[in-house]
């Protein structure tokens, strides 16, 4: 019995040569010395992402372990001060008569 050896080549993803394309493109973009620090800020953001997707897992895990579903958190308070829109419509109408 034979095993069949699996290829290689994944349709649709890029090979050698069109990875040198793309990598000679991105050096007439960007120039020789941002790509590093692309690469580095890149792998810093994913880095990032990852902390907060496995926080919120652990979370949701912890969630389902315990039964509870409750929010505990202190309630958003808004602190922007609100204005009503009649006093902004005639503020801009006030300017824009002294503008004529």
């Amino acid at each position: 019995m034979v095993a069949e050896i699996a290829p290689l080549v994944i349709p649709g993803v890029p090979g050698g040569p069109e990875l040198l394309i793309i990598l000679f493109i991105a050096i007439l973009l960007f120039g020789a010395n941002k790509i590093p620090k692309l690469a580095r800020s890149t792998g810093e953001a994913m880095g990032e992402f990852k902390k907060g997707q496995e926080k919120v897992e652990k979370e949701l895990e912890e969630m389902r372990e315990t039964g509870n579903y409750d929010d505990e958190e202190e309630e958003f308070v808004d602190t922007e001060p609100v204005t009503a829109e009649d006093e902004e419509t005639e503020t801009e109408t006030q300017t824009e008569t002294e503008a004529n």
